[in-house]
């Protein structure tokens, strides 16, 4: 799904992309997650639609349950549901940041590319390679005799 590390950095306009499938991705999982709970609470803990709903997202957002449950059937799926959720809010975090930590790395990686590409050619990447304020870039010097 993304490049390969001697490949070079996707450009900005394919990375929004990606980012912007990836958060799609993210809200599906989010939304997919908050439906099956809202479901039930509604089936097993036989609550209405909007309660489930208040129910399922205080659960998906770590708060916790608003309503007391009175079944056995809807405090199991309560306790595993809250389980659940806290793997999903995990894979959803990396899923919409996966790209920019890949991003991230990429740079780094190719920096450390082009750092090791000029220590062995035998040069330094110092500040004296560069041409000076009144030099023509790529000027060439005679060797200096002494």
């Amino acid at each position: 799904m993304f490049e390969h590390k001697t490949a070079p950095i996707l450009p900005k306009a394919l990375f929004y992309r990606r980012l912007a499938l990836n958060a799609g991705a993210s809200s599906l999982i989010v939304g997919g997650t908050l439906a099956m709970g809202v479901a039930g609470y509604h089936y097993l803990e036989g609550l209405p639609w909007i309660d489930g709903l208040v129910n399922a997202s205080m659960l998906l957002g770590g708060m916790g349950p608003v309503d007391p449950l009175h079944t056995t059937a809807g405090k199991l799926f309560a306790s595993f549901y809250a389980l659940f959720c806290g793997l999903v809010l995990i894979a959803a975090t990396g899923i919409l940041f996966a790209p920019i930590f890949h991003r991230f790395l990429h740079k780094f990686h190719l920096e450390m590319d082009d750092e090791r590409a000029w220590r062995a050619k035998g040069t330094a990447k110092t500040r004296q390679d560069k041409p000076a304020a009144h030099e023509a870039p790529g000027a060439v010097h005679p060797p200096s005799e002494g």
